[in-house]
């Protein structure tokens, strides 16, 4: 895939986090050459120049003989190389990279061709630095993160090959690759900027996309079993209110059910006069979240197209000096923003679905049999699979709470207020993972109650849903083992095969 660097779209990030390989655009070779020969001619000069040939955060004022900057790179490499905990997981270290190397080609970073070259040739070859995934504050840039990641490529650390774990050394030899030999500024370049934090947001993000979409599938099931109405869904209601997402929420909904004849069953003498709150309100719980998770896609996608490095070169044009401006474009305040509201999307995907589980295992709500059981009290039915998706909902409400209001100083005081961005973005993928098994049992338990209906169907869409399940977990008589029934809903949540059955559902993308 062609990367245009401050140009890539949505769709173009999400197929590199579900495994692209990146391409540089020839045409930002110019930029690349010209901030690198910018950088050696503000060497020549012997001023000081922040990282460039001082030292870094609180040591800023020591400066560093030029003899020693070769030293100095590789120095700030190694001693930030201190992260702990376990090791980010393949797709969205790789992001990492091509999120790195889009933002060194734009030329601001005064790194080396070679430099980028490297980076691009250890995504092509299918090598991924083994970077421990906790210590970073989301600002100074992702430091620890992002120097086990540039250490792996001067050939200290550890790289995954394969799925084996070998020395950086060994991996990049039998890749046919040199380690890399920093020049002055590059180490400091590939250590700054928002990358680390970044590619969990945007994993996160990619991620509640998906489950956004499936609940609208899950939830339809719901409605059918429960023999919801599909008034709440009318054109009408939404235009009046206008919010976007509201609106296209409310569309999908009401295409699913379209044609049921479990619908038609009833639409004459309704017995409620009104649906639970996890029925009716769907479309505006629903479409406040594709609100909320297209605002944080626009941050993010801006975010992945900027620069974030620190001080930022500038070549001189028409005879003007080459300037190196410090600023804090590293500090990842935007980044920890927009994780903290796709962490409350989870949260709500997750919590409106586990109402709607809660709803159909009632039999005074749904009018379904007790637990969705043909025997009650001889067999328990669904009544621990709603608990299991309490708990996890539970869970999920505690890891919501704002990342983004936290701060810590560190380096002595000098980088006194960080963002938390790193954490706020790492803890979505464990969110996500909670979700895809509160919609998992959703699902087992919406089609559990659209079998009390039989011989009456549902619409198209839905039956193509319930068939797909059903082609691998049968309809529950008496109990049985539960935890492989819902181990193969949920993996029909997590490979997004639900949406395949759907039909068109909103998203993300422009």
């Amino acid at each position: 895939m062609i990367l245009h660097p401050g140009a890539v779209g949505y769709d173009q990030w999400l197929a590199l986090y579900r495994g692209a390989t990146p391409r540089l655009d020839p045409a930002c070779a110019p930029r690349i050459a010209a901030s690198a020969a910018a950088v050696a001619r503000i060497v020549a000069k012997g001023a000081p120049v922040y990282g460039i040939n001082t030292g870094f955060g609180k040591l800023a004022s020591v400066r560093i003989d030029a003899a020693d900057l070769a030293t100095l790179q590789r120095n700030i490499v190694l001693s930030h190389a201190a992260g702990v905990g376990e090791a980010m997981p393949v797709p969205i270290a790789r992001l990492m990279m091509a999120l790195k190397l889009a933002s060194l080609a734009q030329g601001a970073s005064g790194v080396q061709p070679a430099t980028i070259a490297l980076i691009e040739a250890v995504l092509a070859r299918g090598l991924t630095p083994v970077v421990p995934a906790q210590g970073s504050v989301g600002a100074s840039g992702d430091l620890a993160p992002l120097a086990h990641m540039t250490a792996a490529m001067i050939g200290v650390g550890e790289m995954i090959v394969d799925g084996a774990i070998i020395p950086a050394a060994q991996a990049l030899v039998e890749a046919g690759l040199a380690p890399l030999t920093l020049g002055p500024k590059e180490g400091l370049a590939l250590l700054n900027g928002t990358q680390f934090s970044t590619a969990y947001a945007l994993a996160g993000l990619f991620e509640a996309e998906r489950l956004y979409r499936s609940a609208l599938v899950t939830g339809i099931v719901s409605t059918e079993a429960a023999k919801g109405s599909d008034a709440p869904f009318d054109p009408r209601i939404h235009g009046l209110r206008g919010h976007r997402g509201q609106i296209d929420t409310a569309d999908a909904l009401r295409a699913m059910m379209a044609g049921s004849a479990i619908r038609a069953s009833h639409r004459e003498d309704d017995i409620r006069v009104q649906d639970p709150y996890c029925l009716r309100c769907q479309p505006q719980v629903m479409g406040a979240i594709l609100d909320l998770l297209r605002q944080a896609a626009a941050t993010l996608i801006t975010e992945a197209n900027g620069v974030s490095d620190n001080p930022l070169i500038f070549p001189g044009i028409d005879g003007a000096p080459d300037e190196a401006l410090s600023g804090g474009n590293f500090h990842a305040e935007p980044v920890a923003f927009a994780a903290d509201m796709i962490a409350m999307a989870l949260c709500e995907i997750g919590s409106l679905a586990e109402r709607r589980v809660a709803m159909l295992v009632d039999p005074a709500l749904s009018g379904l049999p007790a637990f969705l059981t043909p025997k009650p009290g001889l067999n328990s039915g669904f009544m621990i699979p709603q608990v299991t998706a309490a708990a996890l909902v539970s869970e999920n409400k505690q890891r919501a709470y704002p990342a983004s209001v936290d701060s810590i100083p560190t380096s002595a005081n000098q980088e006194d207020h960080v963002s938390m961005a790193a954490h706020g973005a790492r803890r979505l993928i464990a969110m996500a993972a909670n979700v895809d098994s509160v919609l998992g049992i959703e699902l087992l338990a919406a089609a559990q109650g659209c079998d009390f209906h039989a011989p009456l169907t549902s619409s198209a869409p839905i039956e193509r849903v319930r068939a797909l399940l059903r082609a691998r977990v049968p309809t529950l008589g008496d109990d049985r083992h539960m935890a492989p029934d819902m181990a193969a809903a949920t993996a029909l949540v997590v490979d997004g095969l639900l949406l395949d059955q759907a039909g068109s559902l909103p998203g993300l993308a422009a």
